[in-house]
């Protein structure tokens, strides 16, 4: 490009920027005109950032960045493309500009930026309900995902958040979860707004509940996410969450008035009863040695609130699941559990397992002192 038309196009482009911006457009001519490429990358993004420049976006995009795009980091040339798209009019623009930008990024040594562009061109996609579109661009960027050894965590950020976005709104939700905690696990959660926060936690609460892949929550329950739910008007969900978890049927009609207030949870209400019954279970099997775990129907029915006709289904429910393992004795009416899938307990339960292992501990030592009496004679040889 011409450095007397540059000159005259950033001179432009000061005068219209904010009083306390207009100096750094003196430092991004220098920095062109000597060629550090790499200042003026970081110069230009810390630029894009500021809010006060959104109306200089497109314009520094199109008519300038555009003429030394290959000389720059290409991711942080897709940054800069994401960041002027937003000032786009619509959606069907910001599809065109974004497209456009993938098509210039897709090159063997600039694949990581491709990735990036393409999750924001499927995003874009998802507003326009074009899921199949959107669908074939995350695939395709996931194929290339899976080929790289090490990635930027931006790039496998903005890959998860619009993966879970497209499962969230097929109503996936077994996928949507795994994704959207991929997601919050790339990122730093101090960088989302708390009303954003709030809104994840929520989503992801109701998509463990309602999703019937999803039996232990043990991921979500550890999460900081979780409590921005805390002290607000969803703070139910994530009690909610903990009563599935230890299998609390007590806690659960308390708060099953709650569930009207999410659609979502009122539509599979027959489903979740069912959950929480499964919970029941295993809970009731996990706080039981594990020499004593051979339960009869009535026993079952007695701590899970399940009527006596509807036992051997549930126990064959929670055997297909792998949330248990063992038999069914039909004739006798009894389940011999001996195994039980492994998850997070809260201090309540801690405090169960901390008994057991004294009952244990006091067994060890009572069977020590029986051989020890039995085999005096034995000892004395």
């Amino acid at each position: 490009m011409d450095p007397e038309v540059v000159s005259n196009f950033l001179s432009e482009q000061r005068e219209n920027a904010p009083e306390d911006l207009q100096q750094r457009f003196l430092t991004i001519e220098d920095y062109w005109d000597r060629k550090l490429w790499h200042q003026l990358t970081d110069v230009l993004v810390d630029y894009f950032i500021s809010a006060a420049s959104a109306q200089q976006r497109l314009p520094l995009f199109r008519h300038f960045i555009l003429s030394f795009a290959e000389k720059i980091n290409q991711l942080k040339f897709v940054s800069l493309g994401l960041l002027a798209a937003t000032q786009c009019s619509d959606d069907q623009e910001r599809l065109s500009f974004l497209s456009d930008l993938a098509k210039k990024v897709d090159k063997p040594g600039s694949q990581d930026a491709y990735v990036y562009a393409l999750a924001a061109v499927s995003d874009v996609k998802l507003r326009l309900q074009d899921f199949a579109g959107a669908r074939k661009d995350l695939d395709t960027a996931e194929s290339i995902l899976d080929k790289f050894d090490s990635v930027e965590t931006e790039v496998h950020a903005a890959f998860y958040r619009t993966n879970a976005s497209y499962y969230q709104a097929k109503a996936e939700f077994g996928s949507y979860y795994k994704n959207a905690l991929l997601y919050l696990a790339c990122i730093d959660l101090k960088s989302l707004a708390f009303e954003d926060a709030q809104s994840r936690a929520y989503d992801l609460s109701i998509a463990a509940l309602v999703s019937d892949s999803i039996y232990n929550f043990g991921e979500l329950l550890l999460h900081p996410i979780l409590d921005s739910l805390n002290n607000t008007r969803h703070s139910w969900l994530r009690d909610l969450l903990f009563a599935f978890n230890r299998g609390d049927l007590n806690a659960y009609n308390v708060l099953e008035v709650n569930i009207s207030k999410a659609p979502l949870l009122n539509e599979h209400k027959a489903f979740l009863w069912q959950k929480i019954s499964l919970s029941a279970l295993t809970e009731a099997v996990f706080r039981r040695p594990p020499h004593d775990r051979a339960m009869t129907f009535q026993t079952i029915s007695q701590e899970t609130k399940v009527q006596p006709n509807e036992i051997e289904i549930l126990i064959m429910k929670a055997l297909s699941l792998g949330l248990l393992k063992g038999s069914i004795d039909q004739v006798a009416e009894v389940a011999r559990i001996n195994w039980v899938q492994p998850k997070v307990l809260d201090m309540k339960q801690i405090d169960n397992m901390r008994v057991r292992l004294k009952d244990w501990d006091s067994s060890v030592n009572n069977l020590g002192n029986w051989i020890e009496g039995v085999g005096k004679d034995v000892w004395a040889a």
